[in-house]
Protein backbone atom coordinates (compact mmCIF):
# COMPACT_ATOMS: atom_id res chain seq x y z
CA UNK A 1 0.00 0.00 0.00
CA UNK A 2 2.98 2.32 -0.51
CA UNK A 3 0.95 4.31 -3.03
CA UNK A 4 -1.07 5.90 -0.21
CA UNK A 5 1.73 8.41 0.42
CA UNK A 6 0.86 9.96 -2.96
CA UNK A 7 -2.64 10.79 -1.75
CA UNK A 8 -0.98 12.88 0.96
CA UNK A 9 1.81 14.40 -1.16
CA UNK A 10 0.14 14.64 -4.57
CA UNK A 11 0.64 18.42 -4.90
CA UNK A 12 4.33 18.20 -4.01
CA UNK A 13 4.74 15.28 -6.40
CA UNK A 14 3.16 17.09 -9.33
CA UNK A 15 5.05 20.33 -8.64
CA UNK A 16 8.41 18.48 -8.80
CA UNK A 17 8.07 18.04 -12.58
CA UNK A 18 8.03 21.80 -13.13
CA UNK A 19 10.54 22.81 -10.47
CA UNK A 20 13.31 20.65 -8.96
CA UNK A 21 12.87 17.76 -11.37
CA UNK A 22 12.32 19.76 -14.56
CA UNK A 23 15.48 18.64 -16.40
CA UNK A 24 15.30 15.08 -15.10
CA UNK A 25 11.71 14.82 -16.32
CA UNK A 26 12.62 16.27 -19.72
CA UNK A 27 15.43 13.72 -20.07
CA UNK A 28 13.08 10.86 -19.20
CA UNK A 29 10.40 12.06 -21.64
CA UNK A 30 12.98 12.20 -24.44
CA UNK A 31 13.98 8.61 -23.67
CA UNK A 32 10.41 7.33 -23.74
CA UNK A 33 9.66 9.23 -26.94
CA UNK A 34 12.28 7.22 -28.81
CA UNK A 35 9.61 4.52 -28.92
CA UNK A 36 6.60 6.83 -29.00
CA UNK A 37 5.15 5.46 -32.25
CA UNK A 38 3.67 2.50 -30.41
CA UNK A 39 1.54 4.81 -28.26
CA UNK A 40 -0.55 5.78 -31.27
CA UNK A 41 -2.45 2.57 -30.64
CA UNK A 42 -4.73 1.48 -27.79
CA UNK A 43 -2.44 2.13 -24.82
CA UNK A 44 -2.69 2.40 -21.03
CA UNK A 45 -0.29 3.70 -18.40
CA UNK A 46 -0.23 1.58 -15.25
CA UNK A 47 0.37 3.92 -12.32
CA UNK A 48 -0.50 7.00 -14.34
CA UNK A 49 -0.03 9.34 -11.39
CA UNK A 50 -0.95 12.89 -12.35
CA UNK A 51 -0.61 12.16 -16.08
CA UNK A 52 2.82 13.73 -16.51
CA UNK A 53 3.90 10.99 -18.92
CA UNK A 54 0.60 9.85 -20.40
CA UNK A 55 -0.44 13.33 -21.54
CA UNK A 56 2.62 14.22 -23.68
CA UNK A 57 2.72 10.65 -25.04
CA UNK A 58 -0.95 10.83 -26.08
CA UNK A 59 -1.87 7.80 -24.00
CA UNK A 60 -5.64 7.81 -23.55
CA UNK A 61 -6.07 5.50 -20.57
CA UNK A 62 -4.52 5.27 -17.12
CA UNK A 63 -4.77 3.12 -14.01
CA UNK A 64 -4.13 4.79 -10.67
CA UNK A 65 -4.91 3.84 -7.03
CA UNK A 66 -4.55 7.40 -5.69
CA UNK A 67 -7.84 9.25 -6.13
CA UNK A 68 -6.27 12.69 -5.74
CA UNK A 69 -3.60 12.02 -8.34
CA UNK A 70 -6.17 10.48 -10.67
CA UNK A 71 -8.21 13.69 -10.55
CA UNK A 72 -5.23 15.71 -11.81
CA UNK A 73 -4.56 13.16 -14.56
CA UNK A 74 -8.21 13.41 -15.62
CA UNK A 75 -7.82 17.17 -16.01
CA UNK A 76 -4.94 16.43 -18.39
CA UNK A 77 -7.29 14.46 -20.61
CA UNK A 78 -6.58 10.93 -19.36
CA UNK A 79 -9.44 8.47 -18.81
CA UNK A 80 -8.43 7.10 -15.41
CA UNK A 81 -9.63 3.85 -13.88
CA UNK A 82 -9.08 3.22 -10.16
CA UNK A 83 -7.09 0.10 -9.38
CA UNK A 84 -3.73 -1.53 -8.74
CA UNK A 85 -1.33 -3.36 -11.06
CA UNK A 86 -1.61 -6.59 -9.07
CA UNK A 87 -5.33 -6.89 -9.83
CA UNK A 88 -6.15 -5.16 -13.13
CA UNK A 89 -9.87 -4.49 -13.65
CA UNK A 90 -9.86 -5.22 -17.41
CA UNK A 91 -10.85 -7.98 -19.80
CA UNK A 92 -8.11 -10.06 -21.34
CA UNK A 93 -6.29 -8.94 -24.49
CA UNK A 94 -7.85 -5.48 -24.88
CA UNK A 95 -4.73 -3.24 -25.02
CA UNK A 96 -1.97 -3.00 -27.63
CA UNK A 97 0.55 -1.58 -25.17
CA UNK A 98 1.01 -0.89 -21.47
CA UNK A 99 3.51 1.53 -19.98
CA UNK A 100 4.88 1.87 -16.45
CA UNK A 101 7.18 4.78 -15.65
CA UNK A 102 8.85 4.72 -12.21
CA UNK A 103 6.00 2.52 -11.01
CA UNK A 104 7.93 -0.70 -10.41
CA UNK A 105 9.52 0.52 -7.21
CA UNK A 106 6.13 1.11 -5.58
CA UNK A 107 4.46 -2.17 -6.51
CA UNK A 108 3.64 -4.64 -3.74
CA UNK A 109 4.07 -7.68 -6.00
CA UNK A 110 6.14 -7.23 -9.14
CA UNK A 111 5.65 -10.72 -10.59
CA UNK A 112 1.89 -10.64 -10.10
CA UNK A 113 1.75 -7.24 -11.81
CA UNK A 114 3.60 -8.50 -14.89
CA UNK A 115 1.31 -11.53 -15.06
CA UNK A 116 -1.73 -9.25 -14.96
CA UNK A 117 -0.32 -7.01 -17.69
CA UNK A 118 0.40 -10.03 -19.86
CA UNK A 119 -3.30 -10.95 -19.67
CA UNK A 120 -4.60 -7.56 -20.81
CA UNK A 121 -2.20 -7.23 -23.75
CA UNK A 122 -3.07 -8.51 -27.19
CA UNK A 123 -0.80 -10.89 -29.07
CA UNK A 124 2.57 -9.20 -29.76
CA UNK A 125 1.53 -6.37 -27.42
CA UNK A 126 4.16 -4.09 -25.92
CA UNK A 127 5.15 -3.59 -22.29
CA UNK A 128 7.21 -0.41 -21.76
CA UNK A 129 8.97 -0.01 -18.43
CA UNK A 130 10.87 3.03 -17.21
CA UNK A 131 12.85 2.58 -13.99
CA UNK A 132 15.90 3.62 -11.98
CA UNK A 133 18.30 0.63 -11.85
CA UNK A 134 19.74 0.01 -8.41
CA UNK A 135 23.30 -0.51 -9.75
CA UNK A 136 23.49 3.07 -11.10
CA UNK A 137 24.67 6.14 -9.19
CA UNK A 138 21.07 7.34 -9.30
CA UNK A 139 19.86 4.08 -7.79
CA UNK A 140 22.39 4.42 -4.98
CA UNK A 141 21.36 8.06 -4.54
CA UNK A 142 17.69 7.10 -4.04
CA UNK A 143 18.58 4.14 -1.83
CA UNK A 144 20.39 6.58 0.44
CA UNK A 145 17.24 8.72 0.54
CA UNK A 146 15.26 5.59 1.40
CA UNK A 147 17.53 4.85 4.37
CA UNK A 148 17.18 8.46 5.50
CA UNK A 149 13.38 8.14 5.58
CA UNK A 150 12.44 10.19 2.51
CA UNK A 151 8.59 10.50 2.36
CA UNK A 152 8.41 8.71 -1.03
CA UNK A 153 11.51 6.58 -1.27
CA UNK A 154 11.26 5.01 2.17
CA UNK A 155 8.55 2.82 0.60
CA UNK A 156 10.39 2.16 -2.65
CA UNK A 157 12.11 -1.02 -3.84
CA UNK A 158 14.90 -0.80 -6.38
CA UNK A 159 15.96 -3.51 -8.83
CA UNK A 160 18.93 -4.23 -11.06
CA UNK A 161 18.50 -4.31 -14.82
CA UNK A 162 19.18 -8.06 -14.81
CA UNK A 163 16.53 -8.69 -12.14
CA UNK A 164 13.87 -6.87 -14.17
CA UNK A 165 14.97 -8.67 -17.35
CA UNK A 166 14.65 -12.03 -15.58
CA UNK A 167 11.12 -11.34 -14.31
CA UNK A 168 9.99 -9.96 -17.67
CA UNK A 169 11.11 -13.12 -19.45
CA UNK A 170 9.69 -15.34 -16.72
CA UNK A 171 6.26 -13.75 -17.18
CA UNK A 172 5.96 -14.31 -20.91
CA UNK A 173 7.74 -11.36 -22.53
CA UNK A 174 10.94 -10.93 -24.49
CA UNK A 175 13.00 -7.74 -24.66
CA UNK A 176 12.68 -5.89 -27.96
CA UNK A 177 14.85 -2.84 -27.24
CA UNK A 178 16.42 -0.75 -24.48
CA UNK A 179 17.04 2.98 -24.14
CA UNK A 180 19.25 4.65 -21.51
CA UNK A 181 19.56 8.21 -20.20
CA UNK A 182 20.82 10.15 -17.16
CA UNK A 183 24.39 8.97 -17.67
CA UNK A 184 25.64 11.82 -15.49
CA UNK A 185 25.65 11.18 -11.76
CA UNK A 186 23.15 13.06 -9.56
CA UNK A 187 25.99 15.30 -8.36
CA UNK A 188 27.05 16.26 -11.90
CA UNK A 189 23.65 16.37 -13.57
CA UNK A 190 22.81 19.91 -14.73
CA UNK A 191 20.98 19.85 -18.05
CA UNK A 192 18.63 17.76 -20.16
CA UNK A 193 20.40 14.68 -21.54
CA UNK A 194 19.80 12.89 -24.81
CA UNK A 195 18.80 9.19 -24.77
CA UNK A 196 21.05 6.39 -26.00
CA UNK A 197 20.04 3.10 -27.56
CA UNK A 198 21.00 0.06 -25.51
CA UNK A 199 21.67 -0.61 -21.83
CA UNK A 200 24.32 1.55 -20.16
CA UNK A 201 25.28 0.32 -16.70
CA UNK A 202 25.81 3.84 -15.36
CA UNK A 203 22.48 5.15 -16.70
CA UNK A 204 20.12 6.42 -14.03
CA UNK A 205 16.98 5.81 -16.10
CA UNK A 206 16.32 2.79 -18.31
CA UNK A 207 13.46 2.18 -20.73
CA UNK A 208 12.75 -1.44 -21.65
CA UNK A 209 10.40 -2.25 -24.49
CA UNK A 210 9.28 -5.88 -24.15
CA UNK A 211 6.85 -7.78 -26.33
CA UNK A 212 4.31 -10.39 -25.32
CA UNK A 213 5.68 -13.71 -26.50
Amino acid sequence: MSWRIFDEKYEDYDRWFEEKGKNIYASEIKAVKKIKSIFNRNSIEIGVGTGRFAAPLNIKYGLEPSIKMAKIASKRGIKVITGVAEDLPFKEEIFDSAIMIVTLCFLDNLEKSFSEINKILRKNGDLIIGFVPSESSWGKFYLKKKREGHPYYKYAKFYTFEAIKHIIEKKGFYIHSVVSTLLSSPEKFKKVEKPHNGYYKKAGFIIIRAKKA
